[in-house]
């Protein structure tokens, strides 16, 4: 029977699980850390380190200071979507008597910024740039694993109009989940305790799959439960084509239409047409027994598909603010780019519950207390 169209739109409208009822039957029951709060912090440096280390090295990347607030006629925030329905945290600096003031967003990712940035850095074909970003993302659902506090490793990099293809995203994203897993078996080495058959480790390779082809397998299920359903058969996949409209009328899920380029024609590997030149990592979590999202990436716009996507959206407004007229004139290099969520990594290779024990932000009474219920403990 096909899912009605109410559940389908309703599955775009952002992540999470919606209300506190349900959550408190997903959480699971049988729950005990297999670190103590001071083996978690170690662990959790441990694989900061790491990854920052490896990403940068695999990447050709380097380390660079970010912002956490921008100013809003630069167009440089992130609206993660394009409906309007996460908007940032804005205030007005008044400075020297509103003579000279300033009117800031804090950042809800730097993915705009990191593309400026390769220009201020002077960043050549190759090289690139990586952050640790943190942001405040205030109209999500707080469940178990996600949080108006966010971290990030972004990271963006220089390309060629050649690269701008599937083969080329393909192997920089099999070089991210390189650094991944060998995180995992790094935290294995300093903390065995990590490993036990309870909780199978992440596969050795991903699996490759479009968006396209995951609705053709499971036409009836909205995303969320397609994306389950294809992790119960490949426990790690990236998703090709995230943002581009599919058969059923819908994308796989909504994607801004400024950052990566989800409307360029592609060919998947048998020959058919696709679209997307973007997507997401997503594993099983064997603790939640929940899809887990670790990164969002992908090659970005260029002046025409920039042009496009605003059109599709309806959002050629846009095209005024001055990160968008850099891109339409070719001030700023080609790239390609993703943000790595620290927190939502973490809380799969320590085999954590919720996002509460690998980072410290606020939660409502009602989230902590079903969590001390099911002996999850979150950081305060």
């Amino acid at each position: 029977m096909a899912a009605p169209k109410a559940d389908k739109r309703a599955d775009l409208a952002g992540p999470g699980i919606g209300n506190y009822e349900d959550l408190e039957k997903i959480l699971p029951t049988d729950y005990k850390s297999l670190l103590t709060p001071k083996e978690t912090q170690k662990a959790i440096f441990a694989a900061r380190n790491y990854i920052e280390e490896h990403l940068c090295k695999e990447l050709n990347l380097m380390m660079v200071q970010v912002p956490l607030i921008v100013d809003v006629e630069s167009g440089v925030n992130d609206y993660l979507d394009r409906d309007g329905s996460r908007t940032p945290i804005q205030f007005h600096i008044s400075n020297d008597y509103d003579k000279h003031p300033v009117d800031a967003q804090v950042v809800q990712a730097a993915t705009k910024w990191k593309r400026v940035a390769l220009k201020q850095f002077d960043m050549k074909v190759g090289e690139g740039l990586c952050t640790d970003m943190r942001a405040v993302r205030k109209d999500y659902f707080l469940d178990h694993d996600h949080s108006a506090y966010v971290d990030q490793w972004d990271w963006e990099r220089v390309i060629t109009a050649d690269q701008r293809n599937l083969d080329f995203l393909t192997g920089i994203v099999k070089k991210i989940w390189k650094v991944i897993k060998g995180a995992e078996i790094y935290l294995q080495e300093k903390f065995p305790q990590l490993k036990t058959p309870k909780y199978p480790n992440l596969p050795d390779e991903l699996t490759f799959l479009h968006a396209e082809d995951i609705l053709d397998m499971f036409p009836d299920l909205p995303r969320k439960q397609r994306e389950t359903a294809i992790l119960q058969k490949y426990p790690a996949v990236f998703i090709y084509g995230i943002g581009w409209t599919l058969k059923d009328g819908y994308p796989h899920e909504m994607r801004a239409a400024d950052y990566d380029d989800w409307v360029t024609e592609t060919v998947s590997k048998d020959g058919r047409p696709m679209h997307g030149l973007n997507g997401d990592i997503l594993v099983w979590n064997p603790v939640t027994k929940r899809r887990h999202e670790l990164t969002s990436m992908g090659i970005r716009v260029n002046a025409e598909t920039l042009k496009q996507q605003l059109e599709m959206t309806g959002q050629t407004h846009f095209l005024k603010l001055p990160y968008h007229q850099a891109i339409i004139k070719n001030e700023i290099p080609l790239s390609i780019g993703g943000g790595i969520g620290q927190s939502r990594t973490l809380m799969s290779l320590l085999r954590k519950a919720h996002l509460g024990e690998v980072s410290v932000t606020v939660w409502p009474k009602i989230l902590k207390d079903i969590c001390a219920k099911k002996n999850i403990f979150v950081l305060e």
